[in-house]
């Protein structure tokens, strides 16, 4: 039975319009007969074979404290430091898998933007309490989504963190913008993945042909749109307002946002944060998210 990665990444090539199914195939590393059976359903597969044990695991500590202090030690090296007595290629391919976590972003880098590709989602706690009912105040997390290329903004209170509520965020909101972005981009949130996507989120993916993307540890700048909006709604939403439900905060919320087509979030000639125009700018984008 096909993997259900496999099967979210095959529904996520083709879905692009960029690529055969033979050169899929080749793509993922599996036969042809199997990317037609995962393009012809779009539910996600119903079983996965339990993952077997691997020698490897038992240097797996011992390996991590080297790349912890050297990232780039060679795998050769530290083969030899935690004894390894085993197959090269194989520590050199365990190895790969875990040196990405340890690697030091680089701070120069210069992150490009193309239209429709990827929105940037997070999670906003307000630092106020509202009412929940039944004499009952908390500060339910709300999701933020931000497309990298037009700033267009979404956002909606959730119940709560957990994996149900945040594909079903994710859902509504992808819906109110009747279109698909090719990328939805995460840090290691648990709902959504540590790693590796939790089932009903790669499940979420395939069956939309989008990719939800983890980010590395430690590599904030590749979400700094999104954590960008979260202190803009500290301030600018958040102020002198008073909420009488979730469903308040909610409606207030959509009503003070702007539309798709209207105006994104920016800043004046002195630095502050404003609201400023670039309708092209977000047609441009819409025009490449995929319809739903």
């Amino acid at each position: 039975m096909i993997k259900l990665d496999d099967w979210a990444e095959i529904r996520h090539l083709h879905s692009t319009g960029k690529h055969s199914k033979r050169e899929i195939a080749r793509l993922v590393g599996v036969s042809r007969g199997t990317v037609d059976r995962a393009l012809a359903v779009d539910r996600s597969p119903t079983y996965q074979r339990e993952p077997t044990g691997s020698s490897f695991d038992a240097f797996v500590g011992q390996v991590r404290v080297l790349l912890a202090v050297t990232p780039t030690m060679p795998a050769a090296t530290a083969a030899e430091r935690v004894g390894w007595s085993g197959s090269p290629s194989l520590f050199r391919a365990k190895i790969a898998e875990l040196r990405p976590e340890y690697a030091v972003p680089d701070p120069a880098d210069r992150l490009v933007h193309p239209p429709g590709f990827q929105v940037q989602c997070d999670l906003w706690f307000p630092h106020e309490d509202l009412p929940l009912g039944h004499d009952q105040a908390a500060a339910p997390p709300v999701l933020v989504m931000t497309s990298t290329f037009s700033g267009f903004i979404q956002a909606r209170m959730l119940p709560s963190r957990t994996t149900p509520d945040l594909l079903g965020g994710m859902w509504s909101l992808l819906q109110e913008a009747e279109a698909v972005p090719a990328r939805l981009t995460w840090d290691n949130e648990t709902g959504i993945g540590r790693g590796k996507l939790t089932e009903p989120a790669a499940a979420f993916a395939g069956t939309l042909g989008t990719q939800i993307k983890l980010l590395k540890a430690r590599d904030p700048e590749s979400k700094g749109m999104v954590e960008r909006m979260n202190r803009f709604f500290r301030s600018r939403f958040m102020s002198g307002r008073a909420f009488t439900s979730p469903d308040d905060f909610n409606q207030q919320l959509a009503g003070w946002l702007p539309s798709r087509t209207t105006v994104s979030p920016g800043r004046d000639e002195g630095g502050r944060e404003t609201w400023s125009a670039s309708t092209g700018r977000r047609c441009a984008d819409f025009r490449r998210w995929r319809r739903r």
